[in-house]
């Protein structure tokens, strides 16, 4: 039963998660734009488990974190779902590399994560509808909104991080609890 409650925990918690940073990123952050574009938090925290967690986790918070945007947003239902879930299997890929403290990979696949996000929308709500002019939507989109993700990512990161240690450190205790009976 013990178990049970650690991992009901952990799910509480990331969805927890999830939804605190769905509404940084669609109220406070939607108010202070920078260069025309909003930080994509979301893409911080599906990157962010995928890593630390590895693709099982990635793949299931990404999935969620999708849904939750597809339910709340007008355009192609599963769109955003399929992106994040797909975002959280490549990034699990490089769990091993994974050391918690070092800010490099995490920035270098947080910020590839989000290109990756800004190519699929680009080709899923523009060129289908024959907006072929992909250098304009580089330069005043794509890549501005990969800069201020990786700004505020920083904060982000360290917040998730921070987060997963003190529930790791939870479950440690709490097996060290149940192995002493």
């Amino acid at each position: 039963m013990s178990k049970f409650k650690q991992y009901l925990k952990k799910i509480l918690v990331i969805a927890l998660i999830i939804y605190v940073c769905f509404l940084l990123q669609t109220s406070i952050f939607s108010r202070y734009r920078l260069a025309g574009v909003t930080p994509n938090i979301l893409i911080c925290v599906v990157a962010t488990y995928g890593f630390m967690k590895g693709r099982r986790h990635g793949i299931t918070v990404g999935f969620f974190t999708g849904l939750l945007l597809d339910i709340f947003s007008g355009t192609l239902f599963g769109f955003y779902a399929l992106v994040y879930m797909y975002i959280g299997l490549l990034n699990g890929l490089f769990k091993k590399q994974f050391f918690g403290d070092d800010l490099k990979l995490p920035l270098i696949l947080i910020g590839t994560s989000d290109f990756i996000y800004g190519v699929f929308s680009y080709l899923a709500l523009y060129a289908i509808k024959s907006q072929y002019n992909f250098s304009f939507y580089l330069m005043n989109l794509i890549l501005p909104e990969v800069v201020y993700t990786l700004l505020v990512s920083i904060f982000v990161y360290y917040i998730i991080l921070y987060i997963n240690n003190w529930l790791e450190k939870l479950e440690k205790k709490g097996s060290d609890r149940i192995g002493n009976y």
